[in-house]
């Protein structure tokens, strides 16, 4: 079966995939996850054709990947995957993104929505005093402005760091953490000043656009097994937070995508759209970059530490002391990151752009939006073999920003989440529409199309009962 979308000939794979054959300079074919009603979602934008060119980068491996919550982004789709091979496969900034180690921390509360009942308002409160957001702020949860070599401890140890230096959070935190919360290979020196500059107040802070800290409770739990394996029990209270390296990890990306787009020519590298700019990953560029990326993406799980905290501190204030220190953390992962890994045998730089790592039995965590669920799912081996360990990270969004402020406003979406008991705390009402349900694709499709194609596997399914927007 062939379909066409902006131009781009699409055929069926199978049930869950369409395959862009290679054509032109694409040096490996273009495949994306979806059903139909989702493939009408993603033609829309220029995300395929943005696919196809990733498909020409040097040293790419298999395919370049597309998830089901696909649109379009800088240089490489949100939602796509790609690996390259050292040591003349290239890494590319646009295929982490700029923010670097955007990713979601789950924290599970030892108590039922029940028990938590009419003080949900409060704790929601609490949460939007201890945690900054916007672009700037302060609070309980943020770390004050770090000096030269505690800045350069995180960015080189991560979480761990604060676990050492503030007695922040658990050493059971940073275990639970995605590479343990640390990158090897982190340089701090390969970071520029300007990027450190902009880092080193927002540790601890949430940051704008659709960062969250949201509380949910367990609807559904799919298979009971793996759920008591991860501590979800049915109608337990979670705390999803979302966010990541803040302007540091963008200001690293800046940097090396100025500085990777001049020295194209010097590595006979030709693109389709400069937006890839990219270098050899053995390369003194590629090399920086790597290292500069590394202590970003330290430093964002560093950040959730920190926001982790102050959701402990906000929970001690409004339910006890006793309940904050049972509050777990299941696990952190990463979406916007590149990490070298081993893949039938072969080391590969796996780029993950609006992506999640899905090893087999790993927890994996998909945000829908503040009006829908999030899901709870394990990786499996079909995902090895698929996808290189990897699935989507959200449901996607299927309208920018200014369509969706222009089919509601933040006050309208208020009242509607409230209407559905949703408790809401955003400084800005423009933000809020911005980030309205109707924004983002049916996240139960986009979840389901992920467990039919093999990637993934249902846990639990948790379902919104207050948000705190940045």
């Amino acid at each position: 079966m062939l379909a066409r979308s902006n131009g781009t000939e699409l055929r069926r794979l199978d049930e869950t995939q369409w395959e862009i054959p290679r054509q032109g300079r694409m040096r490996v074919p273009a495949r994306v996850f979806a059903d139909e009603e989702l493939l009408d979602a993603i033609r829309v934008d220029q995300s395929l054709e943005q696919l196809a060119n990733v498909a020409t980068l040097p040293g790419i491996v298999e395919a370049s990947l597309a998830m089901p919550d696909v649109h379009q982004g800088y240089g490489f789709p949100v939602g796509g995957v790609a690996a390259t091979e050292p040591p003349a496969g290239v890494i590319s900034p646009g295929g982490v993104g700029y923010d670097i180690n955007c990713g979601v921390r789950l924290l599970a509360l030892p108590l039922t929505a029940a028990e938590l009942g009419a003080r949900t308002e409060r704790l929601v409160a609490a949460l939007s005093r201890e945690i900054p957001t916007g672009r700037r702020g302060s609070g309980a949860s943020a770390v004050p402005s770090l000096g030269e070599q505690e800045l350069d401890a995180v960015l080189s140890e991560g979480p761990r760091a604060l676990v050492a230096r503030r007695g922040i959070g658990t050493e059971a935190d940073v275990e639970r953490t995605e590479s343990r919360g640390m990158l090897e290979g982190a340089d701090p020196s390969a970071v520029s000043q300007r990027a450190r500059e902009r880092g080193r107040d927002q540790l601890g802070t949430m940051g704008s656009g659709n960062h969250f800290v949201e509380l949910q409770r367990v609807e559904d739990i799919f298979d009971s097994r793996a759920a008591a394996g991860f501590g979800l029990v049915p109608e337990q209270v979670t705390a999803l937070i979302h966010s990541g390296s803040r302007g540091l990890g963008h200001q690293v990306c800046s940097d090396f995508v100025k500085r990777m787009d001049a020295k194209l020519a010097g590595y006979g590298i030709d693109l389709p759209d400069r937006q890839l700019s990219c270098a050899p990953i053995d390369s003194a560029d590629g090399r920086a970059y790597l290292a500069a990326m590394a202590a970003a993406a330290n430093f964002a799980w560093a950040n959730r530490h920190a926001i982790a905290h102050g959701v402990r501190t906000a929970i001690g204030g409004v339910l006890g002391a006793e309940v904050a220190a049972g509050t777990a953390q299941l696990y952190d992962v990463a979406h916007n990151i590149a990490k070298l890994e081993t893949h039938a045998g072969r080391v590969l730089c796996v780029h993950r752009k609006g992506a999640t790592r899905a090893f087999p039995g790993q927890p994996v965590f998909i945000p829908g939006s503040m009006g829908t669920a999030s899901y709870v799912l394990a990786g499996t081996d079909g995902a090895m073999e698929r996808s290189f360990g990897t699935v989507c990270h959200g449901a996607g969004r299927r309208l920018s920003r200014a369509a969706a402020r222009r089919l509601i406003t933040g006050a309208e979406l208020r009242k509607q989440l409230e209407a559905r008991g949703v408790v809401v705390r955003c400084p800005s009402n423009r933000g809020l529409a911005e980030e309205a349900p109707l924004a983002y694709k049916e996240v139960d499709r986009v979840v389901e199309v992920v467990e039919r194609a093999g990637l993934a596997v249902r846990v639990a399914r948790l379902r919104p009962i207050g948000v705190v927007k940045g």
